[in-house]
């Protein structure tokens, strides 16, 4: 199977997406439902795909939820929010994962002014919730938060984790490090993996080729390894830089080196075995 372990929906009638702001982003402020998913997953082979949350709101994550339970598998999981800090999270996690495929939670920590969020007690026993329920953390982090992402994962061995986007390294500026050291670090803990996604809107949207997002690219391959490596196209975010079709195309050279069993893991085993997607 090919999976897509990472795009969004939204719907602006029902819901605001507050991250969508400014006139760079006017190209994706609007609604994206599956009708306009769909073709592009016929198009390249992908069997199934996680479907992300995009908004700090439970409401959000049911309705994505109900998406999934409508879509006859092609939506395989979701990786929907819950506040971490709430003492009832293991009932609101138990409820969220009876209304639908739920197989992860995220918040978008990237947009918090703590460097340190995640290193906070009550944060803590949250994303030790999330492990004891049987769910996956994906982490939404710049690669200046790493460090602080890397000591609560190393705190937390019953716990999984994905790192979404690389921790986006800044490839439009050409900047490598403190990134590199940082994320071959976290990748030495094994309770983490890491999506192969995001990486396109990292570089510079008009002028951006392969050969900038590449080395990147394979450096998250070396340090994670096929085995931790999924393939993500962070659809329809993505279309600020490139196509499905090009984010697709950049993730097949970046693994064409490898065994095929390797980039087949890469392409959708992978994400299959860290979601326990049926």
């Amino acid at each position: 199977m090919r999976i897509d372990a990472h795009h969004h929906l939204w719907d602006l009638e029902r819901r605001p997406q507050p991250w969508l702001t400014g006139a760079a982003l006017d190209p994706i402020a609007r609604t994206f439902r599956p009708a306009d998913l769909l073709p592009e997953l016929d198009e390249h082979g992908i069997d199934a795909t996680v479907l992300v949350q995009s908004s700090s709101s439970a409401d959000e994550t049911r309705e994505l939820l109900a998406l999934a339970a409508e879509s006859g598998g092609r939506i395989a999981g979701v990786v929907g929010w819950a506040d971490l800090t709430d003492p009832a999270l293991p009932e609101v996690l138990a409820s969220l994962a009876a209304a639908g495929p739920l197989v992860g939670i995220r918040h978008q920590v990237q947009d918090e002014a703590d460097p340190d969020w995640l290193a906070r007690a009550d944060v803590v026993a949250g994303l030790a919730a999330v492990g004891a329920a049987g769910l996956v953390y994906d982490l939404l982090v710049t690669h200046d938060q790493l460090p602080a992402a890397t000591a609560t994962v190393r705190a937390l061995p019953g716990t999984r984790f994905v790192l979404d986007h690389g921790a986006k390294p800044a490839i439009a500026a050409g900047g490598r490090e403190p990134w590199a050291a940082r994320v071959t670090d976290l990748a030495a803990l094994p309770n983490t993996a890491c999506k192969l996604s995001g990486l396109v809107t990292e570089a510079d949207w008009e002028r951006w080729r392969p050969a900038d997002v590449l080395p990147y690219a394979r450096h998250l391959l070396d340090s994670f390894g096929p085995g931790r490596l999924l393939f993500g196209s962070d659809w329809p975010v993505c279309t600020l830089g490139g196509s499905y079709g090009d984010v697709l195309a950049l993730a097949e050279e970046a693994v064409a080196g490898l065994p095929a069993a390797d980039r087949a893991a890469v392409l959708g085993g992978t994400a299959a075995r860290v979601y326990g997607l049926g």
